[in-house]
């Protein structure tokens, strides 16, 4: 589908405008929608896993999806519970997207790099039942994590967990290659979990039949300027319907195959990928469980991908690899460059060396399930490099003055906001904050500052908030500050973004010591450890006496990242 111009529904010269609506929603459940597909094409290939060597038609992939979901039902769940998935990309990630879907369960997205206290965090946070998670993964010892939270483990049931740290926690599933692996005390095998289902289970239609597109299915942890994660709740109209459009804009048939390196705990792999896929019956390709630019190149080769998604660092990391020529990557054709700003150099390139003639670029926030701005296969190339695209199909778009609240000219600056299917059912168990990020009339308010050309065009020229993107990762500074609190020697820290050429943006921290206490950067680097993710620990250290502040007290972050890219020579990159 050729994306429609977008339909003005104010005065031509205010930056407001409404996606179009000739394709109408869709309105089944993600389990509903896939059966059908499965019934429409059950021997097309719906997913292979590179790293793993498995592959799965559309048929296969359903069995093994009411398999685990009849499983699930086994240990106890019921519809509105909530179970865990902490792990990078594999077969067992997509199919318990698919088989908690269909019978009600909300996945809860946790991130890999989250270390026992975000992780002891997100659990309890959304009190998950359950949780499936990757034994271990380079130099990450999930398992280990785990027992430390939790050392109950070691003499428990599997199934009947009671730890004092994890109080909702009863069932641990750890991905295993089957038959391989010591056992693991008070856990069960995935393969063994998924053995003790039944793909005909009839529980499964029968709680298909009682559930809702209006449901929430899906918690995604969002970085707080309170200092902690929010879990962002999506139903399933949210992402189905987003996936759909998103597929709608890159123009995807049964025919496209997806290469999908981004990790699938992020919308962008969830839903850009596995829903935009499955909603036009194409085929989902992992090239590996992280993120690897040789694996993707030798992947979109052998699999003959058409369609290639990354943040703009892996794109470069592609095109740089040493090794880029010896590929041939001429198959592809599509593909998402999201998460952070593209510089429109590497948007050249990836156009003119990767065949990636008609991909496409998206904006958005996992607030807002997540795309509410996308570029088509056809939008002509300057604006491709240089605007996030338009609004999306049934949502609606404005910006504002963040003062006063009014719709702002075209062509001036303001806070970007929209309304419509894709805005969330709120942030979990915090109604305050739901009422913070989303009006009474509806509308998300986004804290990033755009434009919108007369075109529709939308560009995005900064933030009201101080949210750091390092390498497509959303980091609040605050988050980091309340940690850092918490050493003995701190007085007083702030922490900001500053550019780098490599992730876009690195974090700096500014540390006050109190009187008396020595403090050194491995002291502190050494105090995050293990304890927030490795993009969390600030790269740039420095002790200071005071903090730059404005006569009323203010603190002023923009001259301490003034401060630092002058102390490092360092200059903004040039984005689209």
């Amino acid at each position: 589908m050729t994306q429609a111009p977008v339909q003005e529904i104010s005065a031509p010269r205010a930056s407001q405008a409404r996606g179009t609506t000739d394709v109408p929603l869709l309105t089944h459940t993600i389990g509903a929608f896939f059966d059908a597909m499965a019934e429409r094409q059950g021997e097309h290939e719906a997913l292979v896993s590179a790293h793993q060597q498995r592959r799965y038609s559309y048929r296969a992939l359903q069995t093994s999806a009411n398999q685990l979901a009849s499983a699930l039902l086994n240990t106890g769940l019921v519809p509105g519970d909530r179970i865990g998935i902490w792990s990078h990309n594999n077969v067992e990630w997509v199919l318990l997207q698919i088989a908690t879907a269909k019978v009600g369960l909300v996945l809860v997205n946790i991130n890999p790099a989250y270390r026992t206290a975000e992780l002891e965090y997100a659990l309890n946070k959304v009190g998950c039942k359950a949780l499936v998670t990757m034994a271990q993964f380079k130099t990450s010892d999930y398992l280990g994590m785990l027992r430390e939270l939790a050392p109950e483990l070691d003499a428990a049931t599997p199934g009947a967990l009671q730890a004092q740290r994890l109080p909702d926690l009863r069932t641990v599933a750890w991905i295993d290659v089957a038959g391989e692996g010591a056992e693991v005390p008070g856990t069960l095998r995935f393969s063994q979990l998924l053995a003790s289902g039944d793909p005909a289970d009839a529980r499964i239609a029968q709680i298909g039949a009682t559930l809702k597109a209006s449901d929430p299915i899906n918690v995604q942890f969002t970085s707080g300027t309170t200092g902690f994660p929010k879990g962002a709740t999506l139903t399933h109209s949210n992402i189905l319907n987003n996936g759909f459009f998103i597929g709608e804009c890159m123009k995807l048939t049964p025919a496209d195959r997806l290469c999908i390196p981004v990790p699938l705990y992020h919308c962008f792999g969830m839903v850009l990928g596995n829903l935009a896929c499955i909603t036009h019956g194409s085929t989902i390709v992992y090239p590996n469980d992280g993120f690897d630019p040789l694996t993707v190149l030798q992947t979109v080769q052998d699999e003959k991908c058409t369609g290639l998604h990354g943040v703009p660092t892996m794109f470069i990391a592609e095109l740089d690899h040493p090794r880029f020529r010896e590929f041939d990557l001429s198959t592809l054709r599509t593909g998402i460059m999201a998460g952070s700003p593209c510089p429109t150099e590497v948007m050249k390139r990836v156009v003119s060396e990767m065949h990636l003639s008609e991909v496409t670029i998206a904006y958005g926030m996992t607030e807002t399930s997540p795309v509410s701005c996308q570029s088509s296969t056809d939008t002509p190339l300057e604006k491709r490099v240089s605007t996030v695209g338009t609004v999306q199909p049934h949502l609606e778009i404005k910006i504002v003055d963040p003062e006063t609240g009014a719709v702002v000219a075209r062509g001036e600056r303001g806070e970007f906001c929209t309304k419509g299917y894709s805005v969330m059912h709120g942030y979990w168990g915090d109604a305050a904050k739901t009422r913070e990020a989303i009006d009474a009339d509806g509308w998300m308010h986004t804290g990033d500052l755009a434009t919108m050309d007369d075109q529709g065009y939308v560009n995005i020229v900064g933030r009201i908030k101080d949210m750091v993107i390092r390498g497509g990762e959303n980091i609040y500074p605050r988050e980091i500050e309340e940690f850092l609190y918490r050493m003995p020697a701190v007085q007083d820290v702030q922490v900001v973004g500053i550019p780098d050429k490599r992730y876009g943006e690195e974090l700096c921290a500014w540390i006050i010591a109190k009187p008396g206490a020595t403090l050194t950067e491995d002291a502190v680097r050494d105090f995050c450890k293990g304890q927030i993710a490795h993009y969390k620990v600030p790269r740039h250290i420095r002790f200071v006496t005071e903090f730059p502040m404005t006569v009323t007290g203010k603190i002023q972050k923009f001259k301490i990242r003034d401060a630092m890219k002058e102390q490092l020579g360092l200059e903004e990159e040039r984005t689209a």
